[in-house]
C-alpha cells in the first residue's frame, strides 16, 4: 500500500468518524444532561470509554453480525426505544426518574445505545481500512476526541435551548430507520428498493417517534 493510498484511507476514516460518531455524541449528551456538572464529565468519559471499548470488540465480528438476518431490525427497534426514553426523560418538566438523574443510569443508557450504534461505524471503518490493523486501530482511537468534544458541545446547546432535544431524538429515530433499510433479512421479506417507501421510511420513523413522545407526555401530564 503506497503512501498516497494510505493518506486517502486516512481521510476516509476521518470523514466516517465525523459522520457516524455524531449519533453517539448526541446520546451521551442527552443521557448526561440532567446530571450535576461533575457527574456529567464522568458520564461523558465513561460513556466514551464504553463506546471505544465496544468498537474494539465489535470490530472482530462486525461483518458477521450485520449480515445476520433481522439483526439490524432488532437494533433499530432497540434504538427507537432508547430515543423515545430520552425524549420522555428530557422533554418536559416532570420529576426526574432514577435512571435519568444518576450517573449509573446515564452510563447504562449510553452503553446500550452505543452498542447498537457502533455497529455501522465499526463496519464502515473496517471496510475502508482493508485489513490494515494499524489504520483500523487508528480509526477507533480517532473516535475518542470526536465523541468527547461533540457530546460536551451538545450538552451546552441543550442547556441553552432544551427544545433541541427533539432534534437529537429525531436524528436517533432517523438512524433507526436507516438501520431497518440495511437489514438483509427485512429487504428479502419486504422488497423496498426502488420504492418511495424506502426513501421515506426514516422520515416516517422520526414522525412516529415524535408523535409517540408527545402522546405519552400528555398522558403523564393528565
Amino acid at each position: 500500500m503506497g503512501l498516497g493510498e494510505s493518506f486517502m484511507i486516512f481521510v476516509e476514516i476521518v470523514l466516517i468518524n465525523l459522520l457516524l460518531s455524531g449519533d453517539n455524541a448526541i446520546v451521551i449528551a442527552m443521557a448526561a444532561r440532567r446530571l450535576p456538572p461533575l457527574q456529567r464529565r464522568a458520564a461523558v468519559w465513561w460513556g466514551t470509554a464504553a463506546a471505544v471499548a465496544l468498537r474494539c470488540v465489535l470490530t472482530l465480528a462486525a461483518v458477521a453480525l450485520l449480515n445476520i438476518p433481522f439483526m439490524q431490525t432488532a437494533g433499530a427497534l432497540f434504538l427507537f426505544a432508547i430515543a423515545l426514553k430520552l425524549l420522555l426523560d428530557h422533554g418536559g418538566h416532570e420529576p426526574e426518574t432514577r435512571a435519568s438523574s444518576t450517573l449509573a443510569g446515564a452510563v447504562w443508557t449510553i452503553v446500550t445505545a452505543d452498542f447498537v450504534m457502533s455497529l455501522d461505524n465499526v463496519l464502515a471503518v473496517a471496510a475502508v481500512a482493508k485489513g490494515d490493523t494499524i489504520l483500523l486501530l487508528f480509526g477507533i482511537a480517532l473516535s475518542i476526541p470526536i465523541i468527547i468534544w461533540g457530546s460536551s458541545f451538545i450538552i451546552h446547546l441543550l442547556d441553552r435551548a432544551p427544545y433541541l432535544v427533539y432534534i437529537g431524538g429525531g436524528l436517533l429515530g432517523y438512524a433507526s430507520g436507516e438501520m431497518l433499510l440495511k437489514d438483509p433479512g427485512l429487504r428479502k421479506l419486504l422488497p423496498l428498493e426502488g420504492s418511495g417507501l424506502a426513501e421515506s421510511l426514516p422520515l416516517l420513523i422520526v414522525a412516529a417517534l415524535l408523535a409517540a413522545a408527545l402522546l405519552l407526555r400528555r398522558k403523564r401530564a393528565a
